[in-house]
């Protein structure tokens, strides 16, 4: 998403122990947040889906 989108967006991956993670409440291994609120799994993990949600996020 970083390459479509570029300066649009702001990307971090953190492993689900580190202190960034730690204040959510993660059930999972794969959790996507944006703009601190947790995406569902089948957006999260669905390119196409993914790119829709961002399309018209960011065109607010």
């Amino acid at each position: 998403m970083k390459k479509i989108f570029g300066e649009k967006i702001e990307l971090n991956i953190y492993t689900t122990d580190s202190p960034q993670a730690q204040k959510y409440d993660f059930r999972s291994s794969t959790n996507v947040l944006f703009e601190q609120v947790a995406l569902p799994i089948d957006v999260a993990t669905d390119k196409e889906k993914m790119r829709l949600f961002l399309d018209e996020k960011l065109a607010e």
